[in-house]
């Protein structure tokens, strides 16, 4: 291959894909006036959602975050109340405990799926048997060990909320994820797999709390004439305007998953000659959205990597890389890549909390941020693109 130049365009991690049905939706709420919380795409996408998830209710609102925080309130999580939480996610999956006064107690991450490792929750009941609420998220929209963990969530009585924000379209046993706890969360973001620019949806089979969320999400208004208030509310609503945008995305989901696994499969097929795993699909049970490729250095591949709460550097050793060589040197070619989350038992704000784990020595969701990358996934990526981004990662190993 010739020398290679820096891209006149950014390869972006994952950008938003648009193809036209979005506007029309944005334009109907405008030439209908309707470009508040209420209106027929929001009413629409609710349906639609139920129909392709597989939920019997649905709650439009204005991010992944609120539909998160919300589920915590109707799992009635009160302050000082510890509540079960994947360790390797991002922040929001945790913050929303922490909005309710509950105290978050991590649960160490599985490396078959890079989610939440259930004989760590096991030995976490074992320790804090009042527990009763566990949260679990779908690291990079691959699904984590649904059966295993809710079969200990039920022999603990013990309520399951699905943080699905990564894995709209991803099953698990031929089921798609965001139907399997009590309550379950999608995210519309501006990097999600479809978007909204924003947006999120909580999913519930009972009624009863779908509507108990839609009154809190519009400031627990009371149904009276006047403005009448019994308990504290939330603007958490999303707009007519959003929901025209998912509207006219959603047709496209399959289209966006195909491209994904593509890119993933290059991706696998690229480096396979490499010191590196590709983040682990288990397909034997599940099927993932592929929203993120990422790779994960072997150990004996590892050049020296120092990460501080504040700083990182590395020593550079022939044959060998790190993940910050490989994000420093993508990005000198215009290409976006990052850091697997950092866990939470790792973040200043709950390097204080609990965090329960297989033993001792264990500390898997640490060890898969010191050694993973996020690579760029893009579906707008080409093929020659990731050709070159592929071979700028194996000239990391030289």
């Amino acid at each position: 291959m010739s020398e290679i130049k820096a891209f006149d365009k950014k390869i972006w991690l994952s950008s938003p894909t648009m193809h036209g049905d979005e506007l029309k939706y944005m334009e109907e709420a405008y030439n209908t006036n309707w470009m508040s919380t209420v209106g027929e795409n929001i009413n629409e996408l609710e349906s639609i959602v139920c129909q392709n998830v597989g939920a019997k209710n649905a709650v439009a609102l204005s991010s992944g975050t609120a539909a998160l925080h919300l589920a915590i309130k109707l799992a009635d999580v009160k302050p000082g109340d510890k509540v079960f939480c994947t360790d390797l996610t991002f922040i929001a999956t945790a913050n929303c405990i922490t909005y309710e006064g509950g105290i978050p107690v991590f649960i160490d991450t599985e490396y078959d799926t890079w989610n939440m490792d259930p004989i760590s929750l096991k030995k976490a009941f074992e320790l804090y048997p009042e527990t009763r609420v566990v949260v679990i998220s779908h690291l990079y929209g691959v699904p984590g060990k649904i059966d295993e963990i809710r079969k200990i969530c039920d022999e603990n009585n013990a309520i399951l909320i699905e943080d699905a924000a990564e894995s709209l379209g991803a099953k698990y046993k031929g089921k798609q994820t965001g139907i399997f706890g009590k309550y379950n969360c999608l995210s519309f973001n501006g990097n999600k797999i479809i978007t909204g620019s924003s947006g999120g949806m909580l999913l519930t089979d009972s009624l009863e709390d779908a509507k108990k969320a839609k009154k809190l999400s519009t400031q627990a208004r009371e149904n009276v004439l006047w403005y009448e208030h019994e308990e504290i509310g939330f603007n958490y609503r999303m707009s007519n305007v959003i929901a025209g945008i998912v509207r006219g995305q959603f047709p496209y989901l399959n289209e966006h998953i195909a491209k994904k696994k593509a890119i993933y499969e290059r991706y696998k097929e690229g480096l396979k000659n490499l010191p590196i795993e590709m983040n682990p699909i288990d397909l034997k049970n599940s099927d993932p959205n592929y929203w993120l490729s990422c790779l994960l250095i072997k150990p004996e591949a590892m050049c020296n990597q120092v990460i501080t709460e504040n700083e990182t550097f590395y020593n550079k050793e022939e044959k060998k890389t790190c993940p910050l060589e490989i994000i420093e040197t993508l990005n000198k070619y215009n290409v976006e890549s990052r850091f697997i989350f950092k866990p939470m038992h790792m973040q200043p704000l709950y390097k204080n909390n609990m965090f329960i784990k297989e033993s001792s020595e264990a500390d898997v969701g640490k060890d898969i941020f010191r050694r993973g990358v996020c690579l760029p996934s893009d579906i707008k990526m080409t093929e020659e693109e990731q050709d070159i981004v592929i071979q700028i990662i194996k000239n990391c190993f030289k």
